[in-house]
């Protein structure tokens, strides 16, 4: 036979095989494909559960392989009780380091009352790095009784061992927690006023009036605070106001001082305002 007319049945039988060959490799990517839309389908109709799963299956690995927990490091705590912080981050030594929730570990470490703000990260192998910024005593608020440390925001932080932190103002009233910070710094600029004030009292949750050490009440006007102190330690310095055995200085009008003795001491209006109001009265 010719050379020329074997070549077609050669060329023929080539194909024939390469089909043969080809054709369980195309059998088997097209299960691949189906298996694929499957699990895609079974994932779009439970993906959070599937997807949880495949995590946790990953991280159980992952853990097995030495990712796992073997040391908390936290920096930034001074006054967070350790079991509260422990219960918080919901971490114990041999978890999966993988499986550790960063952002709900935050998010419950922020909810708790010393913690203002919370930052956790992994530092693979083993370590989990909690940093802390933890709330400031400000201030002991008294409430219907009962006694509690705030923050400058108003953010009540203990109720409890408050002895401990007896060095801060006193203040009083509700409402006093939220207003309080602008008032401590106004009278932080009057030293001869604060260092005779032993609480800070809001009325109505609209006004102030200091509580002395002498027992003696410093009404003070919505808003005008400022002016107030400063014409209070002017009668001070002229005066000797708040060394008089007083119960009351009123002064919540600009143009008028109203003095209330202690009952049963002696009248102690003789301040220049006071005896004017006397002259025009005789």
């Amino acid at each position: 036979m010719p050379r020329d007319a074997a070549r077609p049945s050669a060329l023929r039988l080539w194909l024939r095989r390469r089909r043969a060959m080809l054709r369980p490799a195309l059998f088997g990517l097209g299960a691949l494909a189906l298996f694929g839309a499957a699990a895609l389908g079974v994932a779009a109709l439970d993906p959070a559960g599937r997807l949880r799963a495949l995590a946790e299956d990953a991280a159980h690995l992952a853990a097995r392989a030495g990712l796992a927990v073997d040391e908390v490091v936290v920096e930034g705590r001074g006054n967070t009780p350790l079991d509260l912080l422990r219960a918080a981050l919901g971490v114990e030594r041999g978890d999966p380091i993988l499986a550790v929730s960063l952002a709900a570990a935050r998010e419950r470490l922020e909810a708790l009352p010393w913690v203002e703000s919370a930052h956790v990260e992994r530092r693979l192998p083993g370590t989990l790095l909690v940093r802390l910024t933890e709330r400031r005593p400000f201030a002991i608020w008294q409430n219907d009784g009962q006694f509690s440390v705030v923050d400058r925001a108003g953010v009540v932080i203990a109720t409890d061992r408050l002895d401990a932190y007896g060095n801060l103002p006193l203040i009083v009233g509700a409402g006093a927690a939220r207003h309080a910070a602008p008032m401590l710094d106004l009278l932080a600029t009057f030293p001869a006023v604060r260092e005779r004030t032993l609480a800070l009292v809001r009325v109505a949750d609209r006004r102030w009036n200091l509580r002395l050490a002498s027992g003696a009440d410093v009404l003070l006007p919505e808003g005008h605070e400022a002016a107030a102190l400063a014409r209070l330690v002017e009668l001070q310095r002229s005066h000797a106001l708040l060394d008089r055995p007083l119960a009351a200085v009123d002064l919540r009008l600009p143009d008028r001082l109203v003095l209330r003795p202690v009952p049963g001491a002696e009248p102690a209006a003789t301040t220049p305002a006071a005896r004017d109001r006397g002259s025009r009265r005789g």
